[in-house]
């Protein structure tokens, strides 16, 4: 199990660009559809969790699955699994940076990469939203929540107490 683990976030980590929330939809396909190690649930639940701890998004997916399924073994298995590439990304372009940051082919690479990772990102935030009931009635919150943060420039913190602050309201007056 342990090798499953380092294997399924190695590939997770290998086939994504662009970071995090980039690796949810592979992280979906491989944790959820192919192996099956999580319903569509527990995989949200194992998501929102992920985001709301400090750390690398994926690192934190790894670390907790790892854990839920194989004990600390299978943590630091995925984790091992999900960083090596990365790392191993990051250390040659270290090396090799230098000499290729003019080079013509590699800014058209990254710059024909940059529309793949946003709609890599975008993907995931509808498909998530629609899971989380987001819909007509109430996609105000996140749209007011973005302009909150990045037009007024008000703290994301302030902005998750508040919606926290808000849902438990909700959620009281509800019942």
């Amino acid at each position: 199990m342990t090798r499953a683990l380092f294997s399924s976030f190695l590939k997770i980590g290998m086939f994504t660009i662009g970071g995090g929330y980039a690796m949810i939809p592979l992280m979906e396909e491989e944790l959820v559809g192919r192996r099956k190690w999580l319903t569509r649930e527990e995989f949200l639940d194992q998501l929102a969790l992920s985001q709301s701890m400090p750390g690398v998004l994926a690192v934190n997916m790894a670390a907790g699955l790892g854990y839920r399924l194989r004990g600390w073994r299978g943590a630091l298995s995925a984790i091992a699994g999900n960083i090596a590439v990365p790392i191993v990304m990051i250390l040659l372009l270290a090396v090799f940076f230098r000499q290729f940051r003019e080079n013509v082919w590699v800014e058209r690479f990254f710059m024909g990469v940059r529309p793949a990772v946003v709609a890599l990102i975008a993907a995931p935030v509808f498909k998530l939203a629609a899971t989380a009931g987001i819909g007509w009635r109430t996609c105000w919150i996140p749209i007011l929540a973005a302009v909150l943060i990045w037009l007024l420039g008000v703290s994301p913190i302030l902005v998750i107490l508040a919606a926290a602050l808000g849902g438990f309201v909700y959620g009281r007056v509800r019942r």
